[in-house]
């Protein structure tokens, strides 16, 4: 497996393709963001359809790579829509893959500012986060 070929994996995700991620992943493979910390590739698998399942036109799209024979870092942007409402949206990250012997990642962790990137884009708790935010600042 090629990290370009991965890349083209993420930028082309779909609901359906989902059921591709063991070309990718080892079976033991462990995933983290913000919200997840599971290992395997049935739970990453959940993963990615839940996402499908929140968000509307779900994409990808790698900015920058940095790699070496034992893993990578990609730079991305997520764009999606909340369900039923508003513009497009966009979430600025950054993923740390580690490989296996066969190259299949079995290290994925995501970097994202939960706060600043999601959080402060939904009604209400936007509010309540500045506020919070003012009340904190020095």
């Amino acid at each position: 497996m090629s990290l370009n070929a991965l890349i083209a994996f993420y930028e082309s995700l779909t609901e359906e393709s989902v059921v591709r991620l063991p070309a990718f992943y080892a079976e033991d493979a462990t995933f983290t963001d913000p919200f997840n910390d599971v290992r395997g590739v049935p739970a990453i698998q959940r993963i990615f359809r839940h996402m499908f399942r929140q968000v509307e036109t779900p994409r990808f799209v790698v900015l920058e790579k940095v790699a070496d024979a034992d893993g990578a870092v990609l730079v991305w942007a997520f764009h999606f829509r909340f369900r039923r409402s508003g513009p497009e949206q966009v979430i600025q990250g950054v993923s740390h893959l580690k490989f296996d012997d066969d190259g299949r990642v079995n290290f994925h962790r995501d970097y994202w500012d939960a706060a600043s990137e999601l959080y402060m884009k939904l009604p209400g708790i936007s509010l309540l986060l500045r506020l919070l935010r003012r009340k904190l600042a020095a």
